[in-house]
């Protein structure tokens, strides 16, 4: 059996990967847990897959994981380093990271140190801190495996190839829900608006970036670090179906593409159970039925992010940290209401106008620069934006 450490198990790609996992038993076993918030879907998870251990964030929540489970003996770990601890706790061979944010890079790190592979959700990891993580790696002889869509599709097409063959990593993306909206109505765009997703069912974090397409930059950037291609090789096509999840371009022109239904439960699987595939319950794609499959540039008028994460790759060490810190924290904002759809790309551009580059070499360095960062946009709210109180959503942007 093998044994699954699914850090974040109670959002959408915790929750997928046990519907994973629970059909591949015996093959793959739940030995390890973790929430932030919601630990009444934590208990619910516990009374079914009994894991030897589970990480909440206070005393408070391991209380009531002990009073909702009371005939459950395994160990609750609780405090800031839970997840980092429970990482590197249970004996397991893989640890799924799907923590939202800067969150997931200390327990990536504790897994990889313990000679664990990690399967990695939390592309603000690599965002981060990729160059750190992928030396980590390489030290420890572990694998760090992708579970985004368009990374596991890239890494599905380089199977075996020979990185000289390699030419141009073409990512996908949906577009997200305002593709076709007028550039005048974007400003209005509400939180709920922005969270109906065309065709995936993300966590919020995820598919607010996926509105403002954030997400294809942090995809950029994580597959600059996964499979070391230059930043000017890899390219983002608009790609509305989803259903193709990325490309690789060969040296003799060939183009090897990988498709599928839009679940997150195949690329999930695919992490868990590498090298080898096994059945799974996703729908299989018809391709009689596929009609047409579209393909377009992005606006970088409409969506500079992609720029932005292209900056700050080129700029390398700690901007790469601002640029995570900054969206989180403005992501974090829209949703609350405090500011407006467009004012997510004016307050990064910001955080990274007035950020020190540095170093991105420890632990502490990187988490110094993502504290920084979010004090510089704790500033620049309070300073530049309208209505300057934090709280009070700014009318617009200057």
């Amino acid at each position: 059996m093998r044994r699954v450490i699914v850090l974040g198990s109670t959002g959408s790609i915790g929750r997928a990967a046990l519907d994973v996992v629970r059909g591949l038993a015996p093959e793959l076993g739940i030995v390890g847990l973790s929430a932030q918030r919601d630990v009444d879907t934590l208990v619910r998870q516990i009374r079914e897959v009994r894991p030897e251990a589970v990480a909440v964030p206070t005393s408070a929540a391991a209380a009531a994981v002990r009073d909702g489970v009371p005939d459950w003996r395994g160990e609750v770990f609780h405090g800031a380093d839970a997840t980092a601890r429970l990482a590197a706790g249970p004996t397991a061979d893989i640890v799924l990271v799907s923590v939202v944010g800067i969150a997931g890079l200390a327990p990536t790190l504790a897994a990889l140190n313990a000679r664990r592979d990690v399967a990695l959700a939390t592309k603000e990891v690599l965002v981060a801190a990729g160059a750190f993580v992928m030396e980590a790696a390489a030290r420890s002889g572990a694998r760090v495996l992708p579970v985004d869509s368009e990374p596991s599709a890239i890494f599905q097409c380089l199977a075996g190839r020979d990185p000289a063959e390699v030419v141009r990593l073409w990512l996908t993306a949906s577009g997200g829900p305002f593709l076709r909206a007028p550039a005048a109505a974007m400003a209005a765009v509400t939180p709920a608006q922005a969270l109906r997703h065309p065709t995936w069912r993300m966590g919020p974090k995820v598919t607010i970036d996926s509105a403002t397409l954030m997400n294809k930059g942090f995809e950029v950037i994580e597959a600059h670090w996964l499979f070391g291609v230059p930043i000017d090789r890899i390219d983002v096509v608009i790609h509305p179906q989803s259903i193709v999840h990325s490309c690789v371009q060969l040296t003799d022109g060939a183009v090897l593409a990988q498709l599928g239904a839009a679940d997150m439960r195949l690329p999930i699987q695919y992490a868990l159970t590498y090298p080898a595939r096994r059945p799974s319950d996703v729908a299989v794609l018809d391709l009689r039925r596929l009609g047409a499959l579209e393909f377009e540039a992005p606006d970088p008028g409409r969506f500079p992010l992609l720029d932005y994460a292209r900056e700050a790759l080129a700029r390398g060490g700690t901007a790469l940290t601002a640029l995570g810190a900054a969206d989180e924290i403005a992501v974090q904002w829209f949703l609350e209401g405090r500011i407006g759809f467009l004012e997510i790309p004016r307050l990064i551009r910001r955080v990274l106008d007035g950020h020190r580059d540095g170093a991105a070499d420890s632990l502490e360095h990187i988490l110094d620069a993502d504290r920084r960062a979010r004090a510089d946009a704790e500033a620049a709210y309070a300073a530049v934006l309208p209505g300057g109180t934090p709280g009070v959503r700014p009318e617009r942007a200057p």
